[in-house]
């Protein structure tokens, strides 16, 4: 690969550091824009090319990064076999609400684009440079899917559901606020679960490789919506305002709880439901989502979202944080 993934997170630290004004070191957002759509022109890889090879026939994730590592005492009655099941279809799940995810993100960005006055506008050059790059890793987590072979019935896979979607979708999208915080949510989420991932010596090699590449890359995404929301908040009115304040974090702690559904239980002869509510009550698992979705409230606190600076209730239970917006072990050391 081009660039380590240090470099890029470095990269989207420096482009998202901001100063007030509109500006980042002295640049605007619009130049900032041009220089993620310069380093996006300069490092398209091509997964299938960029790569290569295929999952193994083994466990893919190691015991500590299964959900069960959180409920130790159901683990420990897994066979080796099992355990190997289970890591699969956790991977499984991730990878296809990943695909399912991209596909409503590109969804939105398609709308966002349908709805620009000028379409020289920095900010169209790089979603359809996102767009690009999403769709190359849609292919690639497909690929992998099929390596995997999952087994597993997705419980939350119902009529009715999908109905709703069709609803809510659209909604979504008309709220350019509101839609980049479930942009970021669902970047946030799988963005910690391949870091350790990848940074885990038993973590299967290729999955190791695609979880690098893909932060990689989403690193750019990241800076890029935390560049937008501020703007876009300026601009929300006060229903969206209400809703990012009082129903975003619900909208987080939803897209953690259900990246690894109900149903990958069941493959393993646990009971599905029972299982999946304890697993995301665990201790282990609440200090799980509160590490990944702490960094939605930088730029929702930038931005001036929340009244006086207090984090309502619903962000500070998303979050592990206090009313500061502060983590709360180091609250309560200071």
């Amino acid at each position: 690969m081009t660039t380590t993934m240090e470099t890029a997170e470095a990269e989207a630290a420096a482009l998202t550091r901001s100063t007030g004004g509109g500006t980042v070191k002295g640049k605007t957002i619009e130049q900032r824009i041009e220089r993620l759509s310069t380093a996006s022109l300069n490092r398209i890889l091509e997964p299938d090319v960029d790569v290569p090879g295929s999952v193994g026939d083994g466990q893919v994730l190691p015991d500590d990064l299964l959900t069960l590592a959180n409920t130790p005492e159901l683990l420990a009655g897994l066979t080796p076999e099992q355990k190997r099941t289970l890591a699969r279809e956790e991977f499984a799940s991730i990878v296809e609400t990943g695909v399912r995810f991209e596909s409503v993100l590109m969804a939105g960005f398609s709308m966002e684009i349908v709805g620009r006055r000028d379409l020289t506008d920095p900010r169209v050059t790089y979603l359809l440079h996102e767009m690009g790059e999403e769709t190359r890793h849609s292919r690639l987590f497909v690929r992998l899917l099929t390596q995997v072979a999952p087994r597993a019935k997705n419980p939350l896979d119902k009529p009715a559901l999908r109905l709703a979607e069709r609803i809510v979708m659209p909604f979504l999208m008309s709220m350019p606020a509101l839609f980049c915080l479930l942009v970021l949510s669902g970047e946030e989420v799988p963005d910690l679960l391949q870091k350790l991932a990848a940074e885990h010596e038993d973590t299967d090699p290729m999955i190791k490789a695609v979880s690098k590449y893909h932060r990689q890359e989403e690193a750019r995404h990241l800076a890029f919506a935390r560049l937008l929301f501020p703007e876009q908040w300026v601009a929300a009115g006060r229903i969206e305002r209400f809703l990012v304040r009082h129903v975003g974090s619900r909208m987080a702690i939803g897209m953690f709880d259900t990246i690894v559904h109900p149903g990958v239980y069941a493959t393993v002869g646990l009971p599905t439901w029972q299982t999946w509510k304890a697993v995301n009550r665990s201790v282990g698992r609440t200090a799980m989502r509160h590490r990944a979705l702490r960094p939605l409230l930088t730029p929702l606190l930038d931005a001036g979202v929340f009244r006086g600076g207090r984090v309502p209730k619903g962000w500070r239970l998303a979050a592990g944080v206090d009313r500061r917006g502060r983590a709360l072990d180091a609250a309560e050391a200071a």
